[in-house]
């Protein structure tokens, strides 16, 4: 069998405490995730394997490095940021113990490990800066960006704004309140 993904394991099978480095740059072959965060098709996943030999099969420890596409869950600015992930699977030999993942004859295929592992962290609601204070309901504009505007009150709440409002002279300016009499130089 081969793949992008698929090791070697021929020389450590069945040699508990022997191990092997890989290091693999691979472009995906179609988009990885869904929603608001993605890995592109044709992304390079970056993957630094070690491989051991163990008892019960061929453990695998793995650093992946990526980039992914998304889109700010607030303001709807696209985003490409790099992903980072750890990854760590025993892959059993066939005929042992039910594992998840299978040395299969003299390979592992770390793919669908891999997928799994960047897919599952990818954020589910991603923003384009911790404090996005997203989108203007009303203009639809981005907040950062638009011009700050008085906020207009729904004309229902006028008579309510008008109990709020300062007290006015007769000349129409507002009135300051008076100073404390008790108060002695």
């Amino acid at each position: 069998m081969s793949g992008p993904f698929v090791l070697p394991v021929r020389d450590i099978l069945r040699a508990p405490g022997e191990m092997r480095e890989f290091e693999l740059t691979v472009p995906v072959a179609e988009k990885w995730g869904e929603g608001l965060a993605w890995v592109p098709a044709g992304e390079d996943v970056h993957v630094d394997a070690r491989l051991e030999s163990v008892h019960e099969g061929i453990l695998v420890t793995a650093e992946i490095s990526t980039t992914y596409d998304g889109q700010c869950s607030r303001c709807l600015t696209d985003l490409t940021r790099p992903l980072e992930v750890e990854f760590q699977e025993l892959f059993g030999y066939s005929g042992d113990e039910a594992t998840d993942f299978e040395v299969q004859d003299d390979h592992v295929d770390l793919e669908t490990g891999v997928r799994d592992a960047i897919v599952l962290s990818l954020p589910f609601q991603p923003v384009c800066q911790p404090d996005c204070p997203g989108l203007d309901p009303s203009t639809g504009e981005k907040l950062t960006e638009a011009p700050v505007t008085e906020t207009q009150i729904d004309p229902r709440w006028t008579a309510l704004a008008a109990l709020s409002a300062p007290p006015t002279d007769h000349d129409g300016e507002a009135s300051r309140p008076a100073a404390d009499d008790t108060e002695k130089s």
